[in-house]
This record gives C-alpha cells, sequence and structure tokens, in this order.
C-alpha cells in the first residue's frame, strides 16, 4: 500500500509509483502501540491452513521458488562494499537483538537469499497514464461499489464489530480491500523473504527494507504466519489490504479468535486489522466524512479563486457556500464550520470534491493522488454516493513527452519539482499553480497547452514572490 508498483493493475498496494512517482514519497506515521485486544464475540472463525502452497508461474511473473540469482560482485556501495552474505549476517543479528527468536531464524533461512529480478522491478517501474476519470472508472464502477456491498453484507457481524471499536465506516474498509487484492483474489504469488532481504541489500531504500526483513521474521516468530505461507507482492506487501511487515506486526489483529493474525486467509481478520491502521495509524476521525463530490461555479472562472482549490488550504464550508460551491445534485452546503479543501484532480473542468481531515487517511496510505481520490470515492459510492458527475466535454490532458518538458521549463524557472518523468505529483502540481498565477490564469495546478506555449517564450524568472497563500 505504499511505495511500489508493476505495470499490473493488482495487487492494489503496487500501484504507487506507478502513479505518483517519486517526487510524491511521504513518510509514514510511526505506528502506534498496539493496545491489548479487547474481549470479542466471536466472528465466523476460519480455519488456518498448515501452508499455502507455492502457487505456479504465471505469465510476467517467476514462480514462487527460492531466488537462485546472486548478489553483486563487488558489494553493495552503499554497505562499504560489503558482500550479501555478510549484510545478511549482520542484518540477522540486528534481529535476534530486536527479540526474534533462534527458532524463527531457522525457519526463514531457506528463504533469506538474494534475488536481483526482485531490484530490477524496484529500478524499473514503468510509468502508468491514466488520469483520474479513466482510473475511476475501472476501480470504482457500480459494479465495483455493488461488489464490495456484498461483502459488507457477508461479513456484516465482523465489519460492525470494527466500526463499533474503531469507528471506521464498513465502506471506507471495504474500499480498500477491493482495491488492493479484489476481496483476496489477488494477492501475488512471490515469496516475501527473499523480496524483502534483497531490496534491504540494495542501496535505493536499505534501512527502510532492513526494518521490513526485521517485522516479517517478527510475524513468523509470533506464530501469525509461517516463512512458506509469506507469498505476496513482489515489493514484500501481505495480506488482502497489503500491509508492509511492519504495519502488519503492529496492527493486525485476531478477530475470527483461532489465535492468529492472518491476513491472507480470514477475512475478519482482514476486516478488523484494516480498522485498527486506518484508526490508530492513519488517526481516523470517528463520524467525520472523508470526500464529497461538489460542484464549482464555472461560469464564474474569471473570479472563482481557483488558487484555493489545494489539499493544503482548508476553509470551512460555510465559505465555500460564499464561493457558490454547492453539493453536486445542486443541493447548498451546509452552513457550518467544518474545514475543507477543494480538490481538483483535473483541474477546473473536471470532477470535484471537497476533501475533509479523513482524507488525509488516503493520502498516507497511498499518497498517489489519483489512487486516494479513486479509494475516497469508491467509499463513498459503497456508502451510498451517487455516481459521479462526468466532465461536459473531455478534459484535455498533454501527452508525456509535453508533461516533460514543462516539467523541464519548470525546473529552469526554479522550481524543484523531483524526477523529470512527465508524472504531476505534488511538487509539479504546486509549480504549475505558481505558474498559472504568473501568467494570470485559472491557477487550478492543471498542466495546460496554454500554460505549456506561455513557458517556451523567454525565459521564465523565478516565480518564488507570487507562491499562492491561503485566504
Amino acid at each position: 500500500m505504499r511505495n511500489f508498483s508493476t505495470t499490473h493493475f493488482l495487487p492494489g498496494a503496487v500501484l504507487l509509483a506507478i502513479l505518483s512517482g517519486p517526487q510524491q514519497a511521504s513518510s509514514q506515521p510511526a505506528p502506534a502501540p498496539v493496545r491489548p485486544a479487547p474481549a470479542r464475540p466471536a466472528v465466523a472463525p476460519q480455519p488456518r491452513p498448515a501452508a499455502v502452497p507455492r502457487p505456479a508461474a504465471v505469465p510476467g511473473e517467476q514462480p514462487a521458488a527460492r531466488p537462485v540469482a546472486t548478489a553483486p560482485r563487488g558489494g553493495a556501495a552503499c554497505h562499504n562494499g560489503m558482500s550479501f552474505d555478510r549484510f545478511l549476517s549482520e542484518l540477522k543479528q540486528k534481529a535476534v537483538a530486536e527479540g526474534v527468536s533462534q527458532r524463527a531464524m531457522a525457519e526463514a533461512a531457506p528463504y533469506l537469499v538474494y534475488d536481483q529480478s526482485i531490484v530490477n522491478r524496484d529500478r524499473g517501474q514503468r510509468v502508468f497514464g491514466q488520469v483520474f476519470t479513466e482510473f475511476s472508472r475501472n476501480r470504482a464502477s457500480d459494479g465495483a461499489a455493488k461488489n464490495a456491498q456484498a461483502r459488507i453484507r457477508m461479513h456484516q457481524a465482523a465489519f460492525n464489530l470494527a466500526e463499533k471499536e474503531y469507528g471506521v465506516p464498513p465502506a471506507v474498509i471495504a474500499a480498500f480491500w477491493g482495491l488492493e487484492s479484489s476481496f483476496g483474489a489477488e494477492l501475488g504469488k512471490l515469496h516475501t523473504l527473499p523480496s524483502l532481504v534483497s531490496l534491504a541489500y540494495d542501496c535505493r531504500r536499505s534501512e527502510m527494507f532492513q526494518k521490513e526483513t526485521i517485522a516479517a521474521l517478527k510475524i513468523v516468530d509470533r506464530g501469525d504466519l509461517t516463512a512458506s505461507e509469506m507469498i505476496g507482492s513482489w515489493a514484500g506487501e501481505l495480506g488482502q489490504t497489503q500491509f508492509l511487515p511492519t504495519h502488519y506486526f503492529n496492527y493486525a489483529v485476531d478477530y475470527d479468535g483461532d489465535g492468529h493474525r492472518n491476513l491472507l486467509s480470514s477475512a475478519p481478520d482482514v476486516i478488523g486489522s484494516t480498522a485498527n491502521y486506518i484508526a490508530n495509524g492513519l488517526k481516523w476521525r470517528r463520524g467525520e466524512p472523508w470526500l464529497q463530490e461538489v460542484r464549482a461555479p464555472q461560469n464564474l472562472a474569471s473570479s472563482f479563486p481557483w488558487d484555493q482549490a489545494d489539499l493544503t488550504i482548508k476553509l470551512p464550508r460555510s465559505k465555500w457556500a460564499q464561493l457558490g460551491v454547492t453539493f453536486a445534485d445542486g443541493k447548498p452546503l451546509p452552513n457550518d464550520d467544518l474545514p475543507a479543501s477543494m480538490l481538483l484532480p483535473m483541474g477546473r473542468t473536471g470532477p470535484a470534491f471537497l476533501a475533509y481531515a479523513n482524507f488525509a487517511a488516503y493520502t498516507e496510505w497511498n499518497n498517489s493522488l489519483i489512487y486516494s481520490t479513486t479509494a475516497g470515492y469508491l467509499a463513498a459510492r459503497i456508502a451510498g454516493a451517487a455516481p459521479m458527475r462526468q466532465p461536459s466535454a473531455p478534459v484535455a490532458q498533454l501527452p508525456l513527452n509535453e508533461l516533460k518538458e514543462l516539467q523541464q521549463l519548470l525546473v529552469r524557472a526554479g522550481f524543484n519539482v523531483g524526477k523529470i518523468d512527465g508524472i504531476m505529483g505534488q511538487l509539479s502540481r504546486t509549480a504549475v499553480k505558481t505558474m498559472q498565477i504568473k501568467y494570470g490564469l485559472p491557477a487550478d495546478s492543471w498542466p495546460t497547452a496554454e500554460l505549456l506555449a506561455r513557458m517556451r517564450g523567454p525565459r521564465a524568472e523565478p516565480a518564488a514572490a507570487v507562491m499562492p497563500q491561503a485566504r
């Protein structure tokens, strides 16, 4: 659910880097201590399998078997040339120092091997070019909402208990569950430990994956999963809502009463654990909304303060109402002080939403704006919201080569946009808005041909002096 991608749609957790790119990377909040589980009524116990059989190979993925690729000769530069064997020995010592038993270490040993193909995948992620309306049409359709509603009915007791205990609505849990793994239908087919330890040895995110490897060993030691059962995405995420091992260890709960926290095959455990993570890891606010579709006054394009449409700017709903914003069906917004941001995932001519404090849980879960907005919208649809209004005309999108060119021009003008890759993450969107203000264009953060044409003119001067301010 965090920082990884492939070109597949599922598991949903691997969508992040495709949709957001390196420039949007964000740190995760430190996991809250897991409080002792209160006594709960039993919720649909499910038998724990002895082991998950290794699946056969599928096109595009290696079989779930012990990797045979060897570590680079000469060792990794970030480890002062240390060989993989030496690195692994030191990592094992760290794990033991953190309380992992020798029994768990011995069980995991056959899987603590280097796999260069995992590192190659991590470095060779390809760009995913769908815009929000296309992605949401596929992933948040009427059928997806109805399927999620059926799952809620199927596991009503677990959903009700999770909402009572953690304050997270069933629709929110079900939306993530469906997006991440199609309710467990697509979990990935690779052993987790080789992926984790290979990425730990690689220099790109070594410290992060050392922690994830140790967390996975702690999961084995606790008895939730065996080392052989740990099969998931190539990036090392586990379970039907694709938890990183640190989140699995800290937030997984035993909701079916069988003594194990099994997020691979126990639906109650998936529901309770996902609710626990959203509530305590992502700081969900009980009883508050997350995302609502609205309508901005298009006929006032010359005067409406589009620069205020930014997740970093929060205004009371009464203020948005004064500016002419209504619900999507034309009904007035409540005249209250509940703070909300205007979210325009495709600029002023595309869909518009009010994003509330709880929307931060979505951007923390996956910091891709396309994914997080789709997840919030899908949850709203599951909860009974009407289908999103489609734009009256197709929203113009610059092709990839022109998006890269625009980023290059923004860098020339003094902005930091991260990697020049054509992915318009938050840094690029902020720079676009600043330049729109400079040129007197509607400042909705959406890259347009008009802005590109203006910036192709005389060399753009640094625009730090016109950074937008909240009103």
